[in-house]
């Protein structure tokens, strides 16, 4: 079986910034697998709720909302000191 690198790696590379790449690793690290699937499908722009269901999303949500918080509350003191 032959795979062949296509062009859209390179783009994958360029939606994904360092800072969410990180919380993508951090969450399979720490074993939260299914949020780090959330993650990725929000940083490549796809509906989470399209490929999870709507409860499990919303628990996904609310048991992460802590790790989550932080990262937004930084972007906007670091907006708000420019």
């Amino acid at each position: 079986m032959n795979y062949q690198a296509s062009s859209s790696q390179n783009d994958f590379h360029s939606v994904i910034t360092p800072e969410q790449f990180n919380n993508i690793i951090e969450a399979i690290a720490d074993g939260r697998y299914s949020w780090a699937c959330v993650l990725i499908l929000r940083c490549i722009d796809y509906n989470p709720i399209h490929y999870i269901p709507q409860r499990t999303y919303s628990r996904l949500i609310k048991e992460n909302r802590k790790v989550v918080t932080p990262t937004t509350s930084s972007k906007q003191k670091t907006q708000s000191d420019t």
